[in-house]
């Protein structure tokens, strides 16, 4: 009888538990990503080294003359432009940074962050306890592609 009770007790405990953790899983990825987004809206170098892990590596799909290459910035890169001002001439009518995590599987997890002329898909890994972004692929919003490309033309012109 004693170990039923105690087989029930902990059944019920462990989804609770697990939950917990699901939760402070959740919050500690949210405010990474967040860190990041917000961080480089304020030129908050604080907030953005935060975020990233030392090894993250930022990556885009640049297509250029009908031929795609790969461009990628570093972590000490990336501080240093938010040092610089990062985002903080974006109008605060025209920032973005919703953040939806698509997956958590253990130390992994996977977010997209939508903002103001991009959106972003970081990998985030929980390092030492700490959810910190290790890579991020992200792709300029169609509008501001279109943008860029007119502005491109018209200098070659």
């Amino acid at each position: 009888m004693k170990v039923r009770i105690a087989v029930l007790v902990l059944a019920l405990a462990w989804p609770a538990g697990l939950n917990a953790q699901e939760a402070a899983d959740s919050a500690g990825i949210t405010q990474a990503a967040l860190d990041y987004i917000e961080g480089w809206y304020e030129g908050n170098a604080d907030r953005m080294t935060r975020a990233l892990h030392p090894d993250l590596v930022k990556r885009i799909v640049a297509d250029r003359d009908g031929s795609s290459r790969i461009q990628g910035m570093t972590a000490e890169q990336l501080i240093a432009y938010t040092a610089g001002g990062g985002g903080s001439r974006t109008p605060a009518e025209k920032r973005r940074a919703e953040v939806k995590i698509l997956d958590v599987f253990g130390n992994a997890a996977s977010v997209r962050v939508d903002a103001a002329e991009w959106i972003d898909y970081l990998q985030i890994g929980k390092v030492d306890g700490e959810w910190k972004i290790l890579n991020v692929l992200w792709e300029f919003r169609p509008e501001v592609k279109a943008k860029m490309m007119e502005r491109q033309k018209q200098a070659e012109d």
